[in-house]
């Protein structure tokens, strides 16, 4: 076994390990501390693997939840569902993976609200909803890359915390949460597209307002008023 395959190995040893210690620890310096005695690793060697102490285990774990969601969803046909089915099929594969630790799911989100970790959160969460839209078939390369997985990142985070309180039976309140959060992203685009051919030229629009104040905020007046309001009726005509 090479070196690499043998620091994988290791690293994945100490990630179930803290793990197992995180419901009681959370994601801390102390949880990996007894994951490496428990694994029986020295702690030279957990450092040396994981030289960003916590914070490298859990976007390790973070890696792992992904690519075990690729693998799961290998085995479904997105091919042959609707888009908003193929999405719907990924968050909930996503979820489901994460079933057996959810303590842990919550102590994670608990992590990521401290301000100098929500860097590190917010990478995570962009690189899962890439790979889901990547998984559905978008190729998207244009703004629509960015406002799909925007959307889909406030759909997942809202599912997930919808999710760790669910106790419905098999969450299924948490399945049908998710179907109407996506339901209302789908109204998005249909409502940009009415909104364009309200407003053909919204720059236009945007000048003519801007233009009916002053740089301090109040109503210009006499003259400079009056070429506001021409400019006004000239954009609805």
């Amino acid at each position: 076994m090479t070196k690499r395959r043998v620091r994988a190995a290791l690293a994945d040893r100490l990630l179930d390990a803290t793990l197992a210690q995180v419901p009681f620890e959370g994601w801390t310096s102390p949880a990996l501390r007894a994951a490496a005695t428990e694994a029986g690793v020295d702690w030279g060697s957990a450092k040396r693997i994981f030289p960003g102490g916590i914070g490298d285990v859990l976007a390790l774990w973070g890696a792992r939840n992904d690519q075990r969601m690729i693998a799961a969803l290998a085995d479904i046909d997105l091919g042959a569902l609707r888009i908003r089915e193929r999405i719907a099929a990924c968050v909930r594969v996503r979820l489901e993976a994460l079933e057996p630790h959810r303590e842990a799911v919550r102590a994670a989100l608990c992590r990521a609200g401290l301000p100098h970790n929500a860097p590190a959160a917010a990478r995570s969460l962009w690189r899962t909803v890439d790979l889901m839209w990547r998984a559905a078939g978008d190729t998207a390369t244009d703004f629509n890359y960015y406002s799909k997985r925007g959307l889909l990142s406030g759909v997942y985070g809202a599912t997930l915390l919808f999710w760790l309180e669910d106790d419905s039976e098999n969450r299924a309140d948490s399945w049908a949460f998710l179907d109407r959060r996506i339901a209302d992203v789908m109204r998005v685009p249909r409502a940009m597209g009415r909104l364009k051919k309200l407003v053909p030229d919204p720059q236009r629009l945007l000048r003519a307002l801007g233009s009916l104040r002053s740089p301090r905020g109040s109503l210009r007046s006499g003259a400079t008023q009056a070429h506001a309001e021409r400019k006004t009726a000239a954009y609805r005509r």
